[in-house]
């Protein structure tokens, strides 16, 4: 059974919390980092051999290809949804959560 939340009117609805992004989708542009408000998620480069690693680390900064957004701390998610309304890829995966 999913978990339910309440909106501020008392209206129930199931928030859909953020579990994945697709790496191959991805176009690293960062306006899902830009609205969550909750640090969730997290900017990263992508190797030539498809190895994550950060954006920040000057051993890698020849060898990034690109860069893809990834889930940082799934817990710290509200459910809010507003990554993917902003996502220009549809590169989310979002799944409610199961009560104990």
């Amino acid at each position: 059974m999913p978990i339910t939340a309440l909106t501020r009117g008392g209206t129930e609805y199931v928030p859909e919390f953020l579990v994945a992004i697709d790496m191959e989708k991805c176009i690293g542009c960062g306006r899902c980092y830009k609205v969550c408000a909750r640090n969730v998620l997290d900017l990263k480069g992508v190797t030539d051999e498809d190895e994550i690693v950060d954006v920040d680390d000057e051993e890698y900064e020849d060898e990034i290809e690109r860069k893809i957004m990834v889930v940082a701390d799934a817990g710290d998610c509200i459910g809010c949804g507003a990554c993917a309304r902003v996502c220009p890829s549809a590169c989310q995966t979002h799944e409610p959560a199961e009560a104990a």
